[in-house]
């Protein structure tokens, strides 16, 4: 009989966490009790859940004795004071924010990529970066066959990525463009920086706060989080991150330089057969990956795969996901499927 186990879900009425709430009933995870835990503010309202309704908690270090699995989407702030109390009682945090992900003593996983640091949790699990994801768990299968020395990646990132508050700010951005009116913008390219610009109609360079080296900490995020997850630190890693005005799916533009000398069939066969890809390259028909058809997938897909011109271990990739699903919600669901299946819950 498969193990029930108590489940908490921090953060579940944000677009992340509505995600992990439908990949936990459509995979059919062994729940033998579910609680869902809020600010004081929202505690007391009510939420439906596998056709049950249920009564939102306020998320206290208390609110966490029992629990065996521990699912965050709230905010970092949230996660730094009470992902530590959960572990403290006994709890599996799996955490969907950015705090603890370059933190050494927590695992940041891609189940495809390195299931084997869950072994070393300490009672928390970082989910990492959304367009982390979707790369490394396409490079991977070319790192195992034939190394890999240099990632260069500029993405093309839904507004998903930034919340449901972004998402209908393009909704109505885009709805004021065709009717004449005024275009407001409150919320990219980050919240939290001094300007703010129209996403409908536009592309913008910059997703997150600029650091001092010049790089945004999104950017940042891709570089260490890959380095980390690969267990390459000397691997050469750049990025360029773009939000597009598309509701929701990633998209990436990668180069890589490989250790070995390969052909272009060499990595067809060896990505066709990864865990979690689709392979979707075959210009006679112009088939390649679009975030229009990998909306709600699981997969991630990759196509538009070309060898340099002028380096023979240089190639070029084209690479697509659900933000919301690989890239957040259910790589999280994943982590805890994993945990289950190696006895670490």
């Amino acid at each position: 009989m498969t193990k029930q186990l108590t489940v908490a879900v921090v953060g579940a009425t944000g677009a992340v966490g509505s995600k992990m709430m439908e990949q936990l009933i459509k995979r059919k995870f062994p729940i033998g009790n579910i609680k869902f835990l809020a600010s004081a503010r929202s505690a007391g309202k009510s939420i439906e859940f596998n056709g049950q309704t249920y009564t939102i908690e306020e998320a206290t270090p208390e609110a966490f004795e029992g629990v065996n699995v521990a699912l965050f989407s709230a905010g970092g702030s949230v996660s730094a004071v009470l992902a530590p109390e959960a572990a403290k009682r006994g709890a599996v945090v799996i955490d969907n924010t950015s705090h603890f992900r370059m933190d050494p003593e927590v695992p940041l996983v891609v189940p495809e990529v390195n299931r084997g640091d869950l072994a070393k949790h300490k009672g928390i699990i970082a989910n990492p970066n959304c367009s982390t994801i979707q790369m490394v768990a396409a490079l991977e299968p070319i790192r195992k066959a034939f190394g890999l020395t240099k990632v260069l990646v500029s993405t093309y990132q839904a507004v998903s990525g930034a919340g449901i508050s972004a998402i209908e700010e393009l909704k109505t951005q885009s709805a004021n463009w065709e009717a004449g009116r005024d275009v407001e913008a409150n919320i990219l390219p980050s919240g939290s920086d001094k300007r703010h610009y129209p996403i409908a109609r536009n592309v913008i360079p910059q997703i997150d706060k600029f650091t001092d080296n010049g790089f945004t900490y999104e950017e940042m995020k891709m570089i260490n989080e890959t380095k980390k997850i690969m267990h390459a630190p000397e691997l050469k890693v750049a990025a360029t991150c773009v939000r597009v005005p598309v509701v929701s799916g990633h998209s990436e533009s990668v180069y890589i330089e490989v250790e070995k000398e390969t052909s272009i069939q060499e990595i067809f066969d060896v990505l066709r057969n990864a865990p979690g890809l689709v392979l979707q390259d075959d210009i006679a028909t112009q088939t390649y990956p679009m975030p229009i058809y990998a909306e709600g997938e699981d997969a991630t897909f990759v196509g538009r795969i070309r060898q340099d011109l002028d380096n023979k271990k240089g190639f070029h990739l084209w690479i697509v996901s659900d933000n919301l699903l690989k890239g957040a919600a259910l790589n999280s669901i994943q982590i805890a499927e994993a945990m289950l299946e190696d006895n670490l819950l």
